[in-house]
């Protein structure tokens, strides 16, 4: 049995037994290969635009002795899906902004589909921002550190998107950003992030102290007021204040 991350083995922990996955941007196929050795998926479907990574994928597979029960294919994003072939798809190890176009270009092959793992490395927001537009319920939120990374990991079924938005501590595009679980489960790596966050717009902020341009000026005000914000946001973890 393949011995996986520890992003994958979370990823994998959303995935319900006996599920039909596809897994887009598969790579090597080391998570369709992993749910099915571990009894989460009964069939897979490895999804790759490039040919390179979908060779390896086809190689991991045939190595496995799993190619009856994953079938690895060359396509764009979701288009390598047929209408009722997975209930269950992930997308994982790419930015958030690609992750929201891969679903947005897709969204017809999405009709058979009742569960989306999603993990996107960047831009988390636009994933959960695409999600509650599209009629997709949020059902769990991790975030974990791995070799010195913090990555989110986000489990949606089709229902109520505003379940999870029922506070009125932050507005909704805040909670895009913060995650409504997370933010209910309070992990220290939360923390974590969101002071990594506000070095980062402490640093671009530093970069703009000697621009003089009007643009310049409209860049240091938008991040002056988010700076603000995580500080507010940084407070409330600290303190765990609801």
């Amino acid at each position: 049995m393949l011995t996986v991350s520890k992003r994958l083995h979370t990823i994998a922990s959303y995935v319900q037994p006996n599920s039909k996955v596809a897994d887009i941007g598969s790579d090597h196929a080391i998570l369709p290969v992993y749910l099915v050795q571990t009894g989460k998926a009964q069939s897979a479907i490895a999804g790759e635009v490039n040919k390179g990574p979908w060779e390896s994928a086809k190689r991991q597979v045939e190595a496995a002795g799993l190619a009856d029960r994953i079938a690895v294919r060359l396509g764009d994003g979701l288009s390598v899906l047929k209408d009722g072939e997975v209930n269950t798809v992930c997308i994982a190890g790419m930015g958030g902004t690609l992750i929201r176009h891969i679903l947005e270009e897709g969204i017809k092959n999405l009709s058979s589909v009742q569960h989306l793992v999603l993990q996107p490395n960047v831009a988390e927001y636009q994933v959960r921002e695409w999600l509650y537009r599209n009629g997709w319920q949020l059902t769990g939120e991790s975030i974990l550190e791995e070799d010195g990374v913090i990555y989110e990991i986000i489990s949606a079924i089709k229902g109520d998107p505003d379940a999870p938005y029922q506070s009125n501590r932050w507005l909704r595009e805040e909670w895009f950003e913060l995650g409504p679980i997370l933010w209910e489960e309070r992990s220290p790596i939360l923390l974590d992030k969101w002071e990594a966050e506000k070095k980062k717009s402490e640093r671009v902020l530093q970069g703009l102290d000697k621009a003089r341009s009007e643009e310049a000026e409209s860049k240091r005000i938008e991040i002056e007021k988010r700076l603000t914000w995580i500080e507010e946001v940084l407070e409330c973890l600290r303190t765990d204040k609801p």
